[in-house]
């Protein structure tokens, strides 16, 4: 079952992140601002009354056309099932992100799972996968973070939902 976080989700989400290296962890005021404030930009898969997945994300406001992925989180109970991508689908369908035309996302260069889930979803809309430099090692995180490479999606198909 797909759903909108809440607060109460929050510190839920923090384990579930950093239950999933690499991805970088948030504090947990964020993870809450994330559950309350961009509710409509993120979602929740559960099992079992278990949450199992999480995708955080928002539109960018000098380019709502686009979607920006922040973070796609999987449990490793349920890898392999496609749920990074049915949760971004089910995301995307709703009619707040009506109007989206790309999907947008920073990935580091040896992140593999995520570069199979971004590759895999612009397979399965038929989309271009365009990836540049977005933040660079050096000049963006003085050296104490991989490069963040941009992958934009576009454009997109109309979703239903899932």
């Amino acid at each position: 079952m797909f759903r909108k976080p809440v607060a109460t989700d929050g510190p839920v989400i923090s384990g579930l992140i950093a239950a999933c290296p690499p991805l970088d962890p948030n504090s947990a005021y964020c993870n809450l601002l994330q559950c309350t404030d961009f509710a409509d930009s993120c979602i929740i898969a559960e099992r079992a009354g278990a949450v199992v997945g999480w995708v955080s994300g928002y539109r960018p406001p000098p380019a709502p056309e686009n979607f920006f992925v922040w973070q796609v989180a999987v449990s490793s109970a349920v890898r392999g099932q496609r749920l990074g991508g049915r949760m971004i689908e089910a995301l995307l369908a709703r009619p707040e992100q009506s109007g989206v035309a790309y999907l947008t996302t920073t990935v580091t260069e040896d992140n593999r799972a995520s570069w199979g889930l971004f590759e895999g979803l612009a397979h399965r809309w038929n989309a271009t996968l365009e990836k540049t430099a977005r933040f660079e090692r050096e000049a963006h995180f003085a050296g104490a973070h991989d490069t963040e490479w941009q992958a934009r999606i576009g454009p997109l198909p109309t979703l239903t939902h899932i």
